[in-house]
């Protein structure tokens, strides 16, 4: 699927034509977003539009636990809680939002230990090159 709208940041939106916008889009107005200046509440809340809600190639309920893992592993909890709430809005199961966890803690894991051993970079490539070139023939071959 691509991008078939892009939403544009043309003009600055008002304060008041902003909050208007979220409550119709949340049923209230944020109180984090009651603290951003005037002056940049209206770009702040365009921008987390293009963001959070614009369509995309990868599908939104993938986006959110992309963003999920992401929290998870940066330990953001305001994150970590926004992604699994619009997760769960778009269709995310338990064991979706569990397996996203699962696998940020995994490539937390993998990260660390790699940076701590101080692995040769140009090596791990072309191995992970070689590895996935013998998967990709083995696969085609099925």
């Amino acid at each position: 699927m691509e991008r078939t709208e892009t939403m544009q940041v043309s003009k600055a939106m008002t304060k008041e034509e902003t909050f208007k916008e979220m409550k119709e889009t949340f049923g209230m107005v944020p109180s984090f977003f009651k603290k951003i200046p005037e002056s940049a509440v209206g770009l702040e809340w365009q921008l987390m539009k293009i963001a959070e809600m614009e369509p995309g190639v990868i599908p939104q309920k993938y986006r959110e636990l992309i963003g999920l893992g992401i929290s998870a592993a940066t330990k953001c909890q305001y994150c970590a809680l926004f992604h699994t709430e619009m997760a769960k809005l778009q269709g995310a199961t338990e064991e979706e939002i569990e397996e996203a966890a699962r696998y940020a803690k995994s490539n937390a894991g993998w990260s660390t230990y790699l940076h701590g051993m101080q692995t040769d970079y140009d090596q791990f490539k072309k191995e992970i090159i070689q590895m996935t070139g013998y998967a990709r023939t083995m696969h085609s071959k099925r």
